[in-house]
């Protein structure tokens, strides 16, 4: 019998096809998990205050991470939508595609996100409580939402660099939400790092080869990572600099801000 990694962020994780150090990983579906790999927990005052948390992991490594609310916004509006007629993510991504770029920005992990009974209304609702447009289209929404995450992800990728005190060079997607693409290149353009998304099916890879580690098959993650690289096809999204992700950036930090209440 054989224990591999517990948990499917664990297994998701161990699959990242990474050929250095040097990455952030993202492990994106209902919720994306945006962390590095490090060999000791980080117990630091501002890894606390940042709310970032350490997760056992495979071989020796720990999972420091943060945990954002992910494509559960753009389900629960799909879900809505979907009352009227059905409707596929990929006729709503390309909506999104269409819509103008750098519209309203909101914080994902805004709590009236979590439970709410209409997604789109609370969406519009942060949008004009924070003085910016408000989205009236379901193309409008969908990119408010992957920009928004595009945004978020940059935020905690940058506090991962500041409380390691290591670089990130490169971000890797696994899961479901690698298979999106507008928000693999969003999220390139807006952390200004390349973005290699896949695989998909991470967790279960991950499973597996953890137990072929187990057998003797592999010797480590490094070969681990090396038999993902050789067996999925990767997609590259190079980041396309446009300094509207600064102001997109500072309206996220002030999006907590109501007009009139101080923050």
């Amino acid at each position: 019998m054989i224990a591999p990694a517990c948990h499917d962020t664990a297994a998701a994780v161990a699959a990242v096809p990474a050929a250095g150090p040097d990455f952030a990983y993202i492990s994106s579906g209902t919720w994306s998990l945006v962390g590095v790999e490090v060999r000791a927990p980080i117990l630091s005052d501002a890894a606390m205050q940042a709310n970032f948390t350490n997760e056992g992991g495979v071989c020796g490594t720990y999972r420091f991470l943060k945990n954002v609310m992910g494509l559960w916004l753009l389900q629960q509006c799909r879900r809505l939508w979907a009352q009227d007629r059905p409707v596929t993510y990929e006729e709503l991504i390309e909506l999104a595609r269409r819509a103008p770029p750098f519209g309203p920005i909101v914080d994902p992990d805004d709590e009236r996100f979590l439970r709410p009974t209409d997604m789109i209304a609370a969406i519009r609702s942060a949008c004009e409580e924070t003085g910016q447009p408000v989205p009236d289209t379901r193309g409008a929404v969908v990119r408010c939402i992957l920009e928004s995450l595009a945004v978020k992800y940059r935020w905690v990728v940058e506090r991962l660099e500041a409380i390691t005190g290591r670089p990130i060079r490169v971000i890797h997607i696994v899961g479901g939400g690698s298979r999106n693409e507008l928000l693999c290149q969003l999220t390139a353009d807006a952390t200004g790092r390349p973005v290699y998304a896949g695989p998909a099916e991470a967790t279960a890879l991950g499973n597996a080869l953890v137990q072929a580690m187990a057998l003797g098959r592999l010797g480590g993650l490094d070969d681990i990572r090396a038999v993902v690289r050789r067996s999925v096809q990767v997609a590259l999204y190079e980041p396309h600099p446009d300094p509207r992700w600064e102001e997109a950036a500072e309206r996220m930090s002030r999006s907590d801000h109501r007009p009139g209440v101080e923050g």
